[in-house]
């Protein structure tokens, strides 16, 4: 597989930005640097998760404690961080809605992917302001960390009013500053997560005549502490319409970062990052070119609905991998026979499942030939799957040996994309699973299977051909 460069950003702000996102978004769909023309970048850093596109733009411009115009330097940080940052932004955005390419080099050689309809995209445009931090602590005490007041909409504050900032509510722009860039991109770290809070954001500017808050990260507290039941969303504002103009106070992150809640949810969300482990290492071998098979970044993959999921969803996932791990049970076997054991999950989306597989066979002889093996069967319980819950339209299938008692292991991830399921597949699948010991899905959200049966019984069905790929598309 092909090697894919990526800038890591050129400042040092820049690489910051670079490494937070490749967190949220993976190193896969982030692009620090990206180009629109030869030796023409067109923004610090593009992200893009199917029709939502991210549009960071970093800018770093000091201001001074000890200035004695305080007025006219935050005017002239305004317009150099805010003003300027927003034009480019906008330009940008019409150069992705036009359908023009974007490239990840200098030289406009290689280009990044994006979504054939552009009319579908939504686009978010994010500033990284850097640099007003100590003047801002400095101007008032009742500043707690810095941050910039934002006002959207109805908010007639003077320009020359220092750090705070009156944005357009018609065309929003996101504007995140040294404090709570971090803050954003480390608590909002899937891609589900981060677009859910724009999307929430974007909805409530455009409904009030005026928002108000005195720092994104107190915007973050709110809607944390704000769950809609009945709708499963986080929400920014009151859930019923009693209001036209919202104001968040200073504060609140505060109040919520030191609250018992808080804790216990960083304390349950531990699990979850088993998944992204799962996710980082493979989208690493995917960029080094190392990894096997039949997946590319820019395409469908079992990597990229792996990466849809969002941190809820993740902690629910890890949990019944990490079950299904300890619970491996101990039998005897000779060399002949393996030991499996298969848990089937939904997703969030409940049109999409996963099946999670494990093998334990004590002597390997040929692990070229195992690994086909290994995958042929992960491919029948994916098909096994779908015959089960036909409402499925994918089926996300990740195999390994049973990391109870493997001293190393690798991991087999396919996709299968069965919203177009034939009477031929459906039969396909099921003489298959009835050539090997059948395997048995006992409930929607948790089924397990754990039977001894002989490779032997597998000759009928499976065809060996030493192609060894850990990462496929079925």
């Amino acid at each position: 597989m092909e090697v894919i460069s990526k800038s890591l950003g050129v400042t040092a702000t820049e690489r910051l930005l670079a490494q937070l996102c490749d967190r949220t978004f993976l190193r896969l769909w982030s692009y620090a640097n990206p180009f629109r023309s030869p030796g023409t970048e067109m923004c610090d850093l593009i992200a893009i998760s199917d029709e939502n596109i991210f549009l960071f733009f970093d800018r770093e411009v000091r201001i001074s404690n000890d200035t004695d115009d305080l007025e006219l330097a935050w005017t002239r940080w305004h317009k150099k961080v805010i003003t300027d940052q927003i034009n480019t932004a906008r330009g940008a955005k019409r150069h992705i809605t036009s359908g023009r390419p974007i490239f990840s080099d200098p030289k406009c050689k290689n280009h990044i992917s994006l979504p054939n309809d552009r009319s579908k995209i939504n686009i978010f445009q994010i500033i990284i302001a850097h640099g007003a931090k100590e003047a801002c602590e400095g101007f008032s005490t009742e500043n707690v960390y810095g941050s910039m007041a934002i006002g959207y909409g109805d908010v007639k504050l003077p320009l020359q009013l220092p750090f705070m900032i009156s944005l357009n509510k018609d065309d929003p722009t996101h504007v995140l500053d040294s404090h709570n860039l971090e803050i954003i991109l480390k608590e909002l770290d899937t891609i589900k997560d981060l677009t859910e809070y724009f999307v929430e954001k974007e909805r409530v500017i455009k409904k009030y005549d005026g928002l108000v808050y005195a720092g994104e990260e107190d915007l973050l507290a709110h809607y944390f502490l704000n769950f809609d039941d009945k709708a499963e969303k986080y929400r920014i504002g009151p859930q019923k319409n009693s209001c036209n103009f919202l104001v968040i106070g200073e504060g609140e992150w505060k109040r919520f970062a030191a609250s018992a809640q808080y804790r216990e949810r960083n304390e349950a969300n531990k699990i979850s990052y088993l998944w992204d482990r799962l996710i980082q290492k493979t989208s690493r071998h995917i960029l080094d070119g190392t990894a096997l098979g039949n997946t590319t970044p820019f395409g469908p993959s079992a990597v990229q609905e792996m990466a849809k999921e969002g941190r809820l969803a993740r902690r629910a996932l890890a949990n019944g991998i990490a079950e299904a791990i300890n619970s491996f049970p101990y039998e005897e076997l000779d060399e002949d026979s393996i030991q499996r054991k298969m848990i089937f999950m939904t997703s969030f989306d409940r049109t999409k499942g996963y099946v999670f597989l494990q093998i334990r066979k004590l002597r390997i002889s040929n692990y070229d030939i195992y690994r086909t093996f290994r995958q042929n069967l992960l491919k029948i319980a994916c098909g096994s799957a779908k015959n089960k819950f036909p409402d499925l339209k994918k089926i996300v299938g990740i195999a390994t040996d049973a990391p109870r008692f493997a001293a190393e292991n690798s991991e087999d991830l396919i996709l299968l994309e069965c919203e177009k399921w034939s009477d031929e597949d459906s039969i396909e699948y099921k003489r298959a699973n009835e050539l090997t010991t059948p395997l048995i899905f006992h409930k929607r959200r948790s089924c397990a299977d754990s039977l001894r049966f002989s490779t032997k019984r597998w000759n009928a069905w499976m065809r060996v051909d030493h192609g060894n790929c850990s990462i496929e598309k079925a």
